[in-house]
């Protein structure tokens, strides 16, 4: 036994958290498992990793640190290599005053903040975390040292896998227990799901085809083809899913949808399971959903600060229609939970009616939409009404009843957020026209329209400046030098993100309603109609909105061509 390991003994028998026959057995324990006394102690449920984290922290005067919702800045991140996190078993949280925190499990390891100051040439302070949540986070920030799906599949495909070893798996705690013949499944399975998180994916796609099993992730909205299991286990991964899913596994002639609720690496993650019967087999979409991927503020959705004005404004107003839209996956959702994060205040009561609530919201009232009982759009905002909300937020507008409620909220003194599905913020006038509300009851309750689309962001890791392509001109139809003086930037590729790129943000066409449109919704016009008169006031296309992000290096040329195809026959203004 090390003198810290006789130490933390003496440490906590002083203060009765042990007593000297535990002690003893504890170290009979650390001796035959050649592991930590503190270890020893925890797999004999003696103590708990919080009670040995809050009892360090006291004697040493340190803060604790909690990694699990904490999320971590990517330059933190970077400035610690990841073998020098992993060989000291710390993880960065946060630098300040050139001065790099790191959260550690063992304050007395005074030797690893000495070593880290010296080979990161920077002031190294300690908080205290609890080991697993470290090993959790260098897991997710700097990737597993774990077996991949790549690796498990060789060793499937080779047979020299051990069955015994790989039971008992924790990644799904809530799923029944299998027998030992399946634990190879249940592996893969959750291989494959908590790959797809390390990687930042969205989506993970099962689609069977003739005579392979596809699998592939969404990544910042790309679709990338990963290692495929082999065929002969396509019945077996499907089973599998749909029992994680709660489906009827005897099923296979219609489509179901489940859920799956899941830790891994200390979040809990929901996926939304979505299963379609295909000529080749059962298809399966995974969507995963990160809570803290919609925890955002309106400044991180990538509005510059003349659009951010106009937004702020809008959302401030006592009353009135916000229609945001947009084609699915465009980011709507999370645009509509960061204007109602912001205006979530105890003052103020809000009520959403979502088909189907993704994420929970604290302080927010959210009503899941079920058609079968007859809980519809319409029906759910007639009942919120009585509910005297000061905000209410539609998931969306499919049909006149549920437009005309939505306005008459609006005209009663509500504020309604909701979205539509149009190409652009002026289409979203005629199409609730067209959808049969009254031209009278739109312009008077309309008070802003924004459409937007996500492109990726530059990586920063890998970043560097580069002169425009005459071909992404040309296709943007722009002179030679519409780019002079801007500062155009490219990732070459890294392992920090995926082509060059990491994340997205939103590119945006947002314009309020002024007594000039009004005029126009009226009249019936056509939806170019108004479009000129928007532009007229100030009104950015999707494209411009993307060529000056571009211009200030945070996406590139080729992404704004790519989400901005429907706007190829605008013509661009300046930037």
């Amino acid at each position: 036994m090390t003198g810290s390991d006789a130490f933390m003994i003496d440490l906590m028998t002083s203060r009765g958290m042990i007593t000297e026959e535990q002690a003893e057995e504890a170290r009979k324990r650390a001796d035959l498992e050649g592991i930590s006394i503190i270890e020893a102690l925890q797999s004999l449920n003696f103590v708990a990793e919080e009670e040995v984290m809050m009892m360090l922290a006291a004697e040493y005067g340190m803060e604790t640190f909690d990694l699990r919702d904490y999320k971590i800045p990517e330059d933190v991140i970077a400035a610690v290599p990841a073998d020098v996190a992993r060989r000291y078993k710390i993880m960065p949280v946060m630098k300040a005053d050139n001065v790099l925190r790191v959260a550690m499990a063992d304050p007395t390891d005074l030797e690893t903040l000495d070593s880290l100051r010296y080979i990161l040439k920077t002031d190294v302070e300690g908080v205290i975390a609890p080991a697993s949540q470290i090993r959790e986070a260098l897991n997710y920030h700097y990737g597993s040292v774990e077996e991949s799906v790549e690796s498990f599949l060789e060793d499937l495909t080779e047979g020299t896998l051990d069955v015994s070893e790989l039971t008992g798996t924790q990644f799904f705690t809530e799923v029944d227990e299998e027998d030992d013949e399946d634990a190879p499944i249940i592996r893969l399975v959750s291989l494959i799901i908590l790959e797809a998180f390390r990687t930042r994916s969205s989506d993970i796609h099962i689609e069977p085809l003739e005579k392979r099993l596809r699998v592939r992730y969404r990544i910042d909205g790309v679709l990338h083809e990963v290692e495929n299991p082999p065929k002969y286990l396509q019945n077996n991964i499907l089973s599998r899913i749909k029992i994680m899913s709660r489906m009827d596994i005897s099923e296979h002639r219609v489509p179901q949808d489940g859920r799956i609720q899941i830790t891994a690496m200390g979040r809990n993650l929901d996926l939304r399971v979505s299963d379609i019967p295909t000529v080749h087999g059962e298809s399966i979409v995974m969507r995963i959903l990160d809570k803290t991927s919609v925890m955002l503020g309106i400044p991180e959705l990538g509005f510059f600060a003349d659009d951010q004005e106009i937004i702020e404004t809008v959302i401030n107003l006592p009353d009135g229609i916000f229609l945001v839209t947009g084609p699915t996956g465009s980011g709507k959702t999370t645009s509509l939970y960061a204007f109602l994060n912001t205006l979530n205040q105890p003052t103020v009561k809000i009520i959403t009616a979502e088909d189907p609530v993704e994420y929970e919201l604290s302080g927010i009232n959210q009503v899941q939409m079920n058609a079968e009982i007859g809980l519809t759009f319409a029906n759910a905002l007639r009942s919120m009404l009585r509910q005297a909300p000061n905000i209410i937020m539609v998931g969306e507008i499919r049909d006149v009843e549920t437009g005309e409620i939505a306005i008459n909220a609006a005209l009663t003194g509500h504020l309604v957020f909701s979205t539509l599905h149009t190409n652009d913020a002026p289409s979203a006038v005629t199409r609730l026209v067209d959808m049969g509300v009254k031209p009278f009851l739109v312009a008077s309750a309309v008070r802003a329209i924004m459409a937007q689309r996500l492109v990726r962001r530059v990586c920063k890791n890998c970043a560097q400046p580069i002169e425009p392509d005459p071909s992404d001109l040309a296709a943007l139809h722009l002179p030679d030098n519409y780019f002079e003086g801007a500062t155009l930037m490219k990732g070459r590729g890294c392992s920090e993100c995926s082509e060059g790129y990491r994340g997205r943000f939103g590119i945006f066409e947002v314009f309020m309603v002024d007594e000039s449109i009004q005029q126009l919704i009226y009249q019936k016009v056509t939806a170019s109609t108004i479009r000129v008169r928007a532009r007229e006031l100030g009104m950015r296309t999707l494209r411009e909105d993307g060529l000056r992000k571009a211009a200030a290096g945070s996406t590139t040329l080729e992404e704004v061509i790519r989400v901005t195809a429907a706007d190829a026959t605008d013509v661009v203004q300046d930037i």
